[in-house]
């Protein structure tokens, strides 16, 4: 009966094995990517180097972009609505600005708008972020039945995790029970 050499078998299995890495390590570069020679450029040239070479500042003007800058959010030109606590119905007033909102989204047909749920403190973490999607959810199918496109409009709920105002009173959380619409791909002006 003949048995495989062990010395061939091995052989056959020991040079892939050795060549593998040896292939592998031969393909990584380790040239760094050449940088900017600023000691050449006038001054304004290394301006705009350095301008881009920063890290982008968010465009987006989500109240999550605005935390993480540490500033305000900015206002767009959709204002926003507001609940009453523990609720997602939408009052007579919200309904006439939701109007309001889905006339200017017909007009300027290239915006697009992300709607955030936000809540007071009152409540669990998880009860205030279903809460959140639940108000942002019904300002979106408000904007739908009203004529704007639904692939327009996101929505995202912050629950109680990024409050316009710190105080524990009734008047701050009402401030804080609302669904704010950030505009992207506003026309300009």
């Amino acid at each position: 009966m003949n048995s495989p050499n062990p010395i061939r078998c091995n052989w056959f299995v020991g040079i892939p094995a050795f060549l593998l890495p040896v292939l592998l390590l031969m393909g990584c570069s380790t040239t760094p990517a050449p940088k900017p020679q600023e000691s050449k450029m006038q001054p304004q040239q290394r301006a705009v180097v350095r301008k881009q070479i920063k890290a982008p500042v968010s465009q987006s003007g989500s109240s999550l972009d605005a935390h993480r800058e540490g500033k305000a959010p900015v206002s767009g030109p959709l204002k926003d609505i507001y609940f009453e606590f523990d609720q997602y119905d939408l009052r007579a007033d919200t309904r006439d600005m939701l109007k309001a909102h889905a006339k200017w989204l017909k007009d300027n047909i290239s915006a697009q708008v992300e709607v955030e749920g936000h809540c007071d403190e009152r409540g669990t973490g998880e009860y205030n972020l279903a809460l959140g999607a639940k108000r942002a959810q019904a300002a979106k199918e408000y904007l739908v039945t009203s004529g704007v496109a639904a692939n327009r409009i996101t929505t995202v709920s912050y629950g109680k995790e990024l409050p316009v105002c710190a105080e524990h009173t009734e008047n701050c959380w009402q401030r804080n029970r609302h669904d704010r619409f950030v505009v992207k791909n506003a026309p300009t002006t």
